[in-house]
Parts: structure tokens; sequence; C-alpha cells
């Protein structure tokens, strides 16, 4: 064998400023397999980096379940620290973050990544329809019933009207990743209401942004869904306040609120 002789450049290198590429977090379930995806097609497509942990899940969707991840979130989060400054870190499960609570989310994950806000889509959500100036809205999930109630709950409890929740009744949010535009687009119209000021299009997992034009070019109103409202407060935390991608919906048009997750707009 020729032995081979390595020698070392005579080049300086040069690096590009460390600020030139915003930095975004996100933590997904095991099984997501629609976030990411969805993050990449609403963000700007340059200067913008999605660094992705996963977080361990077992199916089915269940409420129980769900908290089960609240304990896994810190070291899921460790593993983002090396990647700071992250402008914001995404936990990317809408019936999680209810189950297990906006603030505990926060604390969890904030224990293992440092101080960096921490954007959960339930709480994204609400902050879409504070922007939006919408207080009555009507919901559809792909979750089963015990799920669905929870979530409900929540918007009740943060000073949300309901006018209609329905649910698909799926278990496994693989599944979820699976249901047709078709479906998505049916469900949404017979859970609205002449008396809903918007549509709610809950689950991480659900593929919903394909819709949204078409939702809000049938009824007129505002659509958000999880995965929206969570790239939306992502870029606006990013500095992307005039990122205002025209397939997915009047959200966009929106100026995060003053000191939504610990930012100002």
């Amino acid at each position: 064998m020729n032995a081979i002789n390595v020698s070392r450049s005579h080049e300086t290198v040069r690096f590009n400023d460390a600020g030139a590429t915003v930095r975004l977090g996100l933590i997904a379930l095991a099984t997501d397999l629609t976030s990411e995806r969805d993050l990449y097609r609403q963000l700007p497509q340059t200067g913008v980096s999605i660094h992705v942990t996963r977080v361990a899940y077992e199916n089915p969707t269940t409420p129980e379940n769900l908290r089960k991840m609240a304990p896994r979130l810190t070291e899921a989060a460790g593993l983002l620290k090396p990647l700071q400054p992250l402008r914001a870190i995404c936990y990317s499960c809408t019936a999680a973050s209810v189950a297990i609570g906006d603030d505990a989310v926060r604390a969890s994950i904030q224990a293992g990544a440092g101080d960096v806000p921490v954007v959960t889509p339930s709480g994204a959500a609400r902050m879409a329809f504070a922007a939006l100036a919408v207080r009555r809205i009507a919901i559809l999930t792909p979750y089963v019933v015990e799920t669905t109630e929870p979530m409900a709950a929540y918007f009740l409890k943060h000073g949300m009207e309901l006018s209609g929740v329905q649910c698909l009744g799926l278990e496994d949010d693989r599944d979820m990743a699976r249901v047709s535009d078709q479906t998505i687009i049916n469900a949404a119209m017979a859970v609205d209401t002449p008396d809903a000021e918007a549509l709610f299009l809950s689950c991480t997992g659900l593929p919903a942004i394909n819709v949204i034009a078409e939702l809000e070019r049938r009824t007129g109103k505002p659509v958000v869904t999880s995965n929206q409202a969570s790239a939306w407060a992502m870029a606006r935390l990013g500095g992307f306040a005039g990122h205002r991608p025209a397939a997915f919906g009047r959200l966009f048009e929106c100026a995060l609120p003053e000191n939504a997750f610990g930012e100002a707009a």
C-alpha cells in the first residue's frame, strides 16, 4: 500500500458571520411525520436553519400517554443547547402542550436548553386569535373525544368562546398524518357555524396547512392550524416581521402580540 502524505493547507480559514443564519429549534415527537416539512414550507427559504430533536412517544394519543412526555422534555431540549443562540424552540405537539400545560412545557425545555422563548402550538394558536381579533371559534381535531375535550376546555379557560367542536376519532398520530385534504375540508366545513369568527384545526401531525387557503376562500374567515400558528410565531420571533407566505392564510399578515412567549413583537 502506498504511503499517503497529508499536509496542512496554507489557506487562511475565514468564517461566515455567526449571526447570518437565524437558528430555530424544534422538538418533534418520535412518531411525527408532518411538523418538519410544514415548518420548512412556511418559514423563509433563506437565512433560516431549523434544528430538530425528537422526544420518545408511544401511541395511542390519549391525555395519559401525552403527559408521559413531560419528564422527557428537558433531556430532548438539552440536545439543542450546544446550538445556542436559538431564537426560539417549538415543542411540536398541541394536545401534549394542553395535557402537560404551556408553562410546564416551557420550564422543562428551558431547564435543558437555557433561556430561550418556547413556542407551543396551543399557545401560538391563542396568540394567533388575539392577533386576528377573534374570540368565537370552531375547533376540529383528528383525536378521539377523550383527547379533544381538554382542548376545548383549554380555549374556554383562556377566554375563548366555542361555537362547535368535532373530532375525527383517530388514536395514532401516524394515521393523522395521512388524512386527506378533502377529508379535512369536509370536516372543517361541517364544524363551522355562521357565528364562528374563525376555525382552528388542531394537531401538528395533521397536514392541515394544505387546505388553509381553500377553507378561507370558502368560509370568508381566518383559519388557524397548529403548524401554521407555530411557524408564524417562530418567524416573528426570528425577526421576520415582514414574512407573508401567500398560501398559508391571513395570520401571516399579523404581528405577534407584545410580550408573547416572553418576547416583544
